[in-house]
């Protein structure tokens, strides 16, 4: 185990040294590209001075062939070269070569990095330098409406995979110097960039301190996923509720940035992590601030409700039917044990089965294709339903139930994990305690609550203030110009967004 794990360590630390003789620096660029068909060497002279040799090194695929061509290959071809300025590698780069960005270095990890990127590396003879030449020419999805945050009024725009892109996205919306692009590389093996992004003097240093440490002491092999880094840098990691958030879309992310928030952008990947993110955050949407306030209120508020329904509905109607009969209603107690002549399995039971099987539909639907998943959607909603309840498997009640949490349920997407686990744990309660079980759970999930924080943040930080200022934008959203103030956690020096009304 220790050998294998000593090769691995080597093969990471491969490099090279550049050497004075062309032929020596190309083959040991071929040892470590060795049984990599796409690696590519490409020698040539200069046509006026033959004893001017060249080697350009690149990987098949990752390159723009015509820029290639156009800005290296064929310039220094025609180029003609005086012989006082054959190891001139200075000369080659400031005269000769047309690109945005050409690099002169001898480190041998930015080499190698440089070619598996899509940058082309020239090797001149007699020169210990060499150039790094961008030449990237991978294709990438065009910009679309992201499926997961639809909106009325909104912009359509979506985050797409290239790091450079979406970075570009943001820049056009904030046109300010104070905005600030740190980038870094993560992963010993896939050395993953990622752009770190807030405003000079919004944001907070020291948050902005605490994501720099964390980033550090990050080791691992790769990141290819936002998600996979939030979780390795998140607060509470093994609490249900993500205490980072994520968005796809570009005007989300600048309006975080502009209340002080910081972004992480993975290269690879359109979701772009928002930190600190509090819970307030999971029942905002991008429409509540394109449309008229009273109703993005309404809205809002329905969101909430729907989030408390769901996560009770279902331990609330095992607690009333198991042990508490004597507070449902007559009427409907006659009506709900009618439907249960018959049904072999106790309540909870029954419940349980039954969201354990909406789950199976739920993800089994987002998973496959949409004609299918249409198809699938009327099969469960219709046939199994309909033959659960005359096979008397089930009641025609819990049925109701258990459409109504998931209905609910979609109102919260972003908090798809801890509903699905504080909704089986508080109807576990109910079948355990009845409702005393449900008041319990519901204490607990709440201390739990108080007691996280995103980045030195509490979680509840606006809910639990007592300042009238600090709940303008929480479970209601008040007019535009009563936001004055940026959120608490933004540091002392920059907390007004606005210092008139309307602009009067």
């Amino acid at each position: 185990m220790k050998e294998t794990q000593t090769t691995a360590e080597n093969n990471v630390n491969k490099s090279v040294i550049m050497l004075k003789a062309l032929k020596d620096n190309v083959k040991q660029f071929k040892d470590i590209f060795q049984n990599d068909d796409t690696f590519m060497i490409r020698y040539f002279v200069n046509s006026y001075q033959s004893q001017i040799r060249f080697c350009l090194l690149y990987l098949e695929g990752m390159i723009d062939a015509e820029k290639i061509y156009n800005s290296i290959i064929k310039p220094l071809i025609q180029t003609n070269l005086s012989e006082n300025k054959t190891t001139n590698i200075d000369t080659i780069m400031n005269q000769v070569i047309i690109s945005h960005k050409v690099e002169k270095t001898q480190d041998s990890d930015a080499l190698i990095s440089a070619i598996i990127r899509g940058d082309s590396v020239l090797l001149m003879e007699n020169c210990y330098d060499a150039l790094i030449i961008a030449s990237k020419g991978w294709k990438s999805r065009s910009t679309t409406e992201p499926e997961g945050e639809k909106v009325i009024r909104g912009p359509r725009e979506g985050f797409v995979e290239p790091l450079m892109e979406n970075l570009s996205m943001i820049r056009r919306r904030l046109a300010t110097p104070d905005l600030k692009f740190k980038i870094m590389h993560i992963g010993v093996r896939t050395k993953t960039k990622l752009g770190i992004c807030y405003i000079d003097g919004i944001a907070n240093k020291q948050i902005l301190g605490e994501l720099l440490e964390r980033l550090n002491k990050v080791k691992i092999d790769g990141i290819l996923l936002s998600g996979s880094l939030a979780e390795l840098i998140q607060d509470a990691p093994y609490s249900p509720f993500e205490t980072i958030g994520s968005t796809e879309k570009p005007d989300v992310a600048a309006a975080n940035l502009l209340e002080g928030r910081i972004l992480v952008i993975v290269d690879g990947t359109p979701h772009v992590l928002v930190l600190p993110y509090l819970l307030e955050q999971f029942f905002q949407s991008d429409d509540d601030y394109a449309l008229n306030f009273y109703f993005s209120s309404f809205s809002r508020m329905l969101r909430v409700l729907s989030f408390i329904l769901t996560v009770t509905a279902p331990a609330i109607y095992v607690a009333l039917l198991t042990y508490h009969q004597e507070m449902i209603p007559t009427p409907l107690l006659m009506s709900i044990l009618a439907a249960r002549q018959g049904i072999p399995f106790p309540t909870i039971v029954e419940t349980l089965g039954l969201i354990l099987a909406f789950e199976v539909l739920r993800e089994t639907g987002i998973r496959m294709p949409v004609s299918l998943a249409t198809a699938l959607s009327i099969l469960g909603a219709l046939v199994l339903g309909t033959a659960a309840v005359e096979a008397r498997i089930v009641s025609a009640t819990v049925i109701i139930v258990v459409a109504l949490t998931g209905l609910t349920g979609l109102m919260t997407q972003k908090l798809k994990s801890p509903v699905v686990v504080i909704r089986i744990f508080l109807t576990i309660l109910a079948g355990l305690m009845g409702i005393y079980g449900v008041l319990y759970g519901i204490i607990l999930v709440l201390t739990h609550l108080c007691t996280i924080r995103s980045f030195g943040v509490p979680y509840l930080m606006s809910y639990t203030s007592l300042r009238p200022e600090d709940l303008l934008d929480t479970a209601m959203r008040t007019p535009i110009w009563f936001l004055k103030k940026r959120p608490r956690f933004i540091s002392s020096s920059n907390k007004i967004r606005q210092a008139n009304r309307r602009g009067n």
